[in-house]
């Protein structure tokens, strides 16, 4: 068995129901298996898998609730694989997702790999928003690794690929969540293994259906970040502080309102820029829109969680665990 994918799954059989299904339309016989853990639900989803069976080589696992990171571990110590491939349920893979990394990877073997995230056609409106803002270029999509120029690429759990090797050497996915992946990508370039971005290899990703769920979703990945900055500290970069400075930026540029329209001026023209591409990326003007909307929740939900974690752990000198229970599974 070449490939085996891991998916945990926490009371979401719908999500599932279309993951697996998308996963029969694969345009290639390479061998591969699915691994479905469900992570303590009480939505089961086994009725789901089971649908499955006579056309996917599919294995279904029950266990507590621990957290998606170490229910990942839980997968990858049951597979087969020499490579396993972890998603998230509420992903849908295009027919051609495993030819794209199976073709990649004979021509450039690496331990860690990752892909895109995109938009399909059946999303609603503001899930086409917050995938445009989560990945444009003047965005986190230019911070998360949309391209590779930014530095080394750092693959995302939704998405993200590891060898059986990898896995070995690092132990897995830790317990805290979100920013296991990261956490999990610095410890392999730290032991010398190499990451890479699978451009074609891209999955639908619906993310937060809601700007609520939104919200707290980048809030938690605002706080993510300065818990990692600590523990890898030579990892840092000043753009991850990007999102805390547009919120200054903003109460900055509405108070000089009274003595120069210039830095609202600048606001406004950050702001246009993500809306023309968007508009043009989704040839929508409404989604345009809406995708300024869930800028100022992405932005002001990630910098408000970096500048309190940072408060946190850089000031007050606290433990996370301790600052932030939270953040950390048990």
């Amino acid at each position: 068995m070449k490939y085996s994918f891991i998916i945990p799954v926490y009371n979401r059989p719908d999500e599932i129901d279309e993951l697996l299904e998308s996963m029969t339309y694969f345009q290639s016989q390479i061998p591969y298996e699915v691994l479905v853990i469900e992570d303590g639900s009480t939505l089961p989803c086994r009725d789901v898998v089971e649908k499955y069976q006579d056309k996917l080589t599919i294995h279904y696992y029950l266990k507590p609730n621990s957290g998606p990171g170490r229910s990942r571990n839980y997968g990858m110590q049951k597979a087969y694989g020499d490579y396993f491939i972890i998603l998230d349920s509420d992903c849908i893979l295009p027919p051609h997702y495993l030819t794209a990394v199976d073709t990649y990877l004979q021509k450039h073997p690496v331990d860690c790999f990752g892909g895109r995230d995109a938009a399909h056609k059946s999303f609603s409106s503001v899930q086409k928003a917050i995938n445009s803002v989560m990945t444009s270029f003047f965005t986190t999509g230019g911070i998360r690794g949309a391209s590779e120029k930014i530095g080394k690429f750092q693959p995302r759990s939704f998405n993200m690929g590891i060898s059986k090797k990898a896995f070995i050497a690092t132990g897995g996915f830790n317990n805290i969540h979100p920013g296991e992946d990261p956490e999990l990508t610095m410890k392999l370039w730290d032991l010398g293994f190499q990451t890479a971005l699978i451009y074609d290899a891209y999955v639908y990703h619906k993310r937060r259906i809601d700007w609520k769920k939104f919200y707290v979703q980048v809030h938690k990945f605002g706080k993510a970040r300065p818990i990692l900055n600590h523990r890898f500290p030579k990892y840092k970069k000043a753009i991850f502080w990007l999102p805390t400075i547009y919120i200054a930026g903003v109460i900055f540029s509405l108070i000089s309102l009274a003595f120069t329209p210039i830095f609202f001026c600048i606001l406004i023209a950050f702001n246009s820029l993500v809306f023309i591409e968007s508009t043009i990326n989704n040839r929508s003007f409404y989604i345009g829109l809406l995708t300024i909307i869930a800028l100022q929740i992405q932005f002001f939900g990630y910098g408000w969680g970096f500048l309190k974690s940072t408060y946190f752990i850089e000031i007050q000198k606290r433990k996370p665990e301790d600052a932030m229970p939270e953040m950390f599974f048990k």
